[in-house]
């Protein structure tokens, strides 16, 4: 349940300062943060099994995850972006993604795939049809809760797999600065299989932390 102690402000207000944090690292921790966090995502098995990936391009500072990209192309597995799907609001579906895909920007400057490019249009995956699920947060706390981007794309998009089975596996990924010691919960998030940041694991269900280096 939600936590009617916090409100609409306050978590405005967190909001704000997360995404202060992350956005004081340097270009050089920032790059280093990235490879920490794909080296632990390689070691992940929801993240060795998966074959149909979708991950994200950072935009606002967030932990870079396309350092993967390469290790994906190995494995034979596909690697996705989300877009803002046209015919429903505030939801996304995913398109396969490569260095020849052609990008256009969305509505928030975002980069995407141009999904009305006869080429990919037969590439858009509905979200139930993916394997795995790299999410930006903005903020994390140690039992597992998180703070998504404020739009809530991600949990309409993943709503379903409350009631639906096989399902994706959602992972958020964060910097380690963008851990607080509490957050609060909301009816409509989405829980999260793992988050991982560039120093930790944490597994929600799971109830503790797994602090492989």
């Amino acid at each position: 349940m939600s936590d009617p102690s916090v409100s609409p402000q306050q978590r405005k207000t967190l909001r704000k300062e997360l995404r202060r944090r992350r956005r004081s690292l340097t270009a050089r921790e920032q790059r280093q943060a990235a490879l920490a966090l794909c080296r632990r995502l390689r070691c992940l098995p929801e993240v060795q099994r998966a074959r149909r990936v979708a991950l994200y391009l950072p935009n606002d500072h967030e932990i870079d995850p396309t350092p993967l990209l390469g290790w994906l192309h190995r494995r034979g597995a596909k690697a996705y972006l989300p877009v803002l799907h046209p015919l429903s609001h505030n939801r996304l579906w995913f398109v396969h993604y490569h260095a020849g895909t052609p990008m256009l920007t969305n509505r928030f400057g975002i980069s995407e795939p141009h999904t009305r490019h006869g080429a990919h249009r037969a590439r858009r995956l509905p979200a139930w049809a993916l394997d795995l699920v790299l999410l930006p947060l903005v903020g994390f706390d140690d039992e597992g809760n998180r703070m998504g981007m404020g739009g809530g794309f991600y949990d309409r998009s993943f709503a379903f797999i409350r009631h639906r089975h096989p399902r994706p596996r959602l992972v958020g990924v964060a910097h380690h600065c963008q851990q607080v010691e509490h957050l609060p919960v909301a009816p409509w998030d989405v829980p999260l299989d793992a988050i991982v940041s560039d120093r930790h694991v944490i597994r929600p269900r799971m109830g503790h932390r797994n602090r492989n280096r």
